[in-house]
This record gives C-alpha cells, sequence and structure tokens, in this order.
C-alpha cells in the first residue's frame, strides 16, 4: 500500500487487523440475536451481501481509514454469514452428517481458501487486484439462496410447524423415503395456541437466557475463557507464521496445509472421541509444545518451525472440535446466540493477538511463552464442560447439562427442577414439555 504504513506510522499494521476483527466481535454479537429472532437463513444471505458488496467497494480505497472502516462491516459479515452456516448446517443435518459438515464441511474449505490465499498473493502482488480476485467468487453464493432451507429445529422453536412439516417432507423425498407420515405430530391444538403464544409473547428469548440458569451460565463462562484463549493462541501462530524464518509465501503455504492435515484429525476425532477430552488434550498438546520452544537455539529454525506446526495443528484441531462442541452444549432456542457469544469471545481474543505477535519484535520468545501458558489453562476449563457426544441436541433451557468433570463434580450448579422454580406454571410448562412428537430415528433418516 501507498499509505505510508512504516516507520513511526507502523502500528497501522497491527490495529487494521484488530479493526476487522472488532467487526468480527460486533458481528458475533448482534448476528446471534438476529438469527435466533428472524431465522439462520436470512442473517446467512445478508451477511454475504455485506461482505461481497464492501469488498468490491474497499477495491477503490481511496485512504488508509476509508479501508479501515469498510474492514470493520466486512468483518462484521464475514463472521455473521460463518456462525449462522454452521449452525444451519448443525440443525439440518442428522447426527451422522453433522460430524462431517463441521469438520470437514466448514473448517476444510476455510483451509482450502487459506491455501488458495498465498498462492493469489504470490502471482497477484497488487493489493487491491489481489482483493478483487478474491471477492469475485463470492458471486457464486448467490443461486444458493433457492437451494438451502431454513432450519426445522428454529421453526418449530417458533411454532412454525406448517413450514417444517414440508422441508422434512421435501428432504423424505429427495432422499426417495416414501410412506413418511406426519413427522411433527401436534398434541393438542387448544394447548399448542396456548403454549406458542406463551413461548413468543411472555418469553422472547434474548442474551439473558445465555445466563438465566446456573447450568447454562457455567457453560457460557466456561465457553466464553476457551474460545477467547484458543482464539489467541490460533491467530498469533497464523499472523506471525510470515515473520518466521524462510520465505513468506512458502510458510503460509506450509501453515495452511498443516490445517488440512489438523482438520482432517478433528474430523476423525469428533467421530471416536469424546469432546471434552479431545478438545483438553489438543489444547495441552499444543500450549506443552509452544512452552518447548523457548528452550531451542535461535539457530535451529528447521526444529522451530516444525514445533510450532504441530502447536498450530493441536490448537486447530480443538477449534474445530470447540465448534461442535459448543454447538452441541446449547438448546436450540438459543443456539445462535450461544455460538455468537462464543465467536465474539474469539474475536476479543483475535483483537489482541496481533500485539502479542508484536511483543516478538521486543523478545522472540515472549508470545510463546504467553500463549503457552495461557492454552494450558483453556485446556484444564474444558476438562470442567459436560460431555455431548452421543447426546441428543437439547431444545430448551432446563434441558442444559451441568458442569464437572469426570472425577469430581462441580457443586455450584442447580437442576433443572430447581432452576425453574421462579418461572409461571406456563413457562414452566413451555420450557420443559415438547409441543411436537418428533421421532429422532425417524427425523435422521428423513434428513439422511
Amino acid at each position: 500500500m501507498k499509505w505510508d504504513l512504516v516507520c513511526e506510522n507502523n502500528w497501522k499494521g497491527p490495529f487494521t487487523m484488530s479493526v476487522i476483527f472488532l467487526g468480527m466481535t460486533s458481528g458475533a454479537f448482534v448476528s446471534g440475536h438476529i438469527s435466533d429472532r428472524y431465522g439462520r437463513k436470512v442473517v446467512l444471505f445478508g451477511a454475504m451481501i455485506i461482505q461481497t458488496a464492501l469488498s468490491f467497494v474497499q477495491v477503490i480505497s481511496w485512504s488508509w481509514e476509508v479501508f479501515c472502516i469498510l474492514c470493520f462491516f466486512i468483518g462484521f459479515g464475514d463472521i455473521s454469514n460463518y456462525v449462522a452456516a454452521f449452525v444451519l448446517g448443525t440443525e439440518l443435518l442428522g447426527k451422522a452428517e453433522r460430524t462431517a459438515y463441521s469438520t470437514l464441511g466448514v473448517c476444510m474449505f476455510y483451509a482450502v481458501g487459506y491455501i488458495i490465499l498465498p498462492v493469489f498473493a504470490y502471482y497477484i502482488r497488487n493489493w487491491r487486484m489481489l482483493l478483487l480476485a478474491l471477492t469475485i467468487p463470492e458471486v457464486l453464493y448467490i443461486p444458493f439462496w433457492w437451494l438451502i432451507p431454513e432450519s426445522p429445529r428454529w421453526l418449530i422453536a417458533q411454532g412454525q410447524v406448517t413450514e417444517a412439516e414440508k422441508i422434512v417432507q421435501g428432504f423424505a423425498k429427495k432422499n426417495g423415503i416414501t410412506h413418511v407420515g406426519v413427522v411433527f405430530q401436534q398434541v393438542d391444538t387448544k394447548e399448542y395456541t396456548l403454549l406458542s403464544s406463551t413461548a413468543r409473547q411472555k418469553h422472547p428469548h434474548n442474551f439473558l437466557d445465555l445466563v438465566r440458569t446456573s447450568n447454562i451460565r457455567n457453560i457460557t463462562i466456561l465457553s466464553f475463557l476457551v474460545w477467547m484463549i484458543t482464539s489467541i493462541g490460533y491467530f498469533v501462530l497464523t499472523l506471525g507464521t510470515p515473520n518466521m524464518h524462510g520465505d513468506p509465501y512458502l510458510n503460509c503455504f506450509i501453515s495452511a496445509i498443516s490445517e488440512i492435515v489438523a482438520y482432517s484429525a478433528a474430523w476423525c476425532m469428533v467421530k471416536h472421541a469424546p469432546r471434552r477430552l479431545a478438545t483438553a488434550t489438543m489444547l495441552i498438546l499444543g500450549g506443552v509444545i509452544l512452552l518447548f520452544i523457548q528452550f531451542i537455539p535461535p539457530s535451529v529454525h528447521i526444529l522451530t518451525t516444525v514445533l510450532v506446526m504441530i502447536g498450530k495443528a493441536g490448537i486447530t484441531i480443538s477449534f474445530a472440535i470447540v465448534y461442535v462442541f459448543s454447538a452441541e452444549l446449547y438448546p436450540t432456542v438459543v443456539r445462535n446466540m450461544g455460538i455468537g457469544i462464543c465467536s465474539m469471545a474469539s474475536r476479543v481474543g483475535s483483537i489482541i493477538s496481533p500485539y502479542f505477535v508484536y511483543l516478538g519484535t521486543y523478545n522472540r520468545m515472549l508470545p510463546f511463552l504467553l500463549m503457552g501458558s495461557f492454552i494450558l489453562l483453556a485446556g484444564s476449563f474444558c476438562l470442567l464442560l459436560p460431555e455431548t457426544r452421543d447426546q441428543p441436541l437439547p431444545e430448551n433451557v432446563l434441558q442444559v447439562q451441568p458442569v464437572g468433570c469426570s472425577c469430581c463434580p462441580i457443586g455450584f450448579h442447580h437442576s433443572a427442577v430447581s432452576s425453574a422454580k421462579t418461572s409461571t406454571p406456563e413457562e414452566v410448562q413451555v420450557q420443559s414439555s415438547s409441543i411436537y412428537f418428533m421421532p429422532g430415528s425417524q427425523l435422521d433418516q428423513v434428513k439422511g
């Protein structure tokens, strides 16, 4: 860029990255609430339009200040469509497909884009043309509006059962399944009218539901800390890759390749290993390796690079699993808000991360020492979260599991019954009863 970003203005580089992540933080916070109220699909495509349109405008930015402002809103749209797409896929797919989508689907294609970036950057050295080349493919998403349905789980939570029935029956037809019958069986028309109106009018769900009961409050606090610390580790290693010894384009490409390996490993672990143990193990592995790097002599560049890639792979695996883990911890009625808050915590970490990288200019080992310590702490927090593998997705707040570890349950949570004592009889009935009979095995078969 020709905006004098050197010498006394070199702070503008990390600041620009922080502005992008600040936009992501805002997007994660706002879009989760909008998505849980107005639908996953609306947020997904609305955010795509914001991101694509402003990226085209950014190509003709006439000053650094304008570029930064656009970075904020592009970051807003970027994380909004990412989280909405993740939650929508989680709720649309059956149990087996959900695992593959959450790792190989979302994360693997992110890694493919990461691989393409250094290749494009190597051959297109003008930043405006590079940005244009990376933005044009986003237009290809427009036809997907007519191909991707709304989440049936969200429609059910909103009382829009007819629309949900049509979507699931459409799944059955496309999969060649006939004589499915009525999937969502209404219990009683009068009871449904009372309960659905109570759910929508007396208790509209908002961010306070993420801390309303002890169980969900503990999960929100622990998830916030795990996501923030993991994000710091991931982005410090990612942003610091070009500063490592050797060609920056090659280093970035190798870092991207390591993510392909990491996401493949994450898919296997999500399929076969407990969520809690897998996440904690990978974080602890990454933290130990990063702490060990300080003992490597500066002259041994190759060993340092290898260890950094292994540590980054461990953190990347945990980042992939924690998305699945968190989506399974939160109930349907606040799932997008929960993932949004977690993603906001991640963006708080990413805002801080450029300055961790900047610390490396004063002491090469300081970022690794700080990151390694924090990541070990995040691994210990994961051990407190409840296990979700092979468990049904919770539909309401009272179905959220209590926190605790396998050997020592935490004693400061309340049971679902005690948490509901202050609720009105109507609210308790809405939250704890199922208005519609939704056979799990049949629904998975229809979606499969």
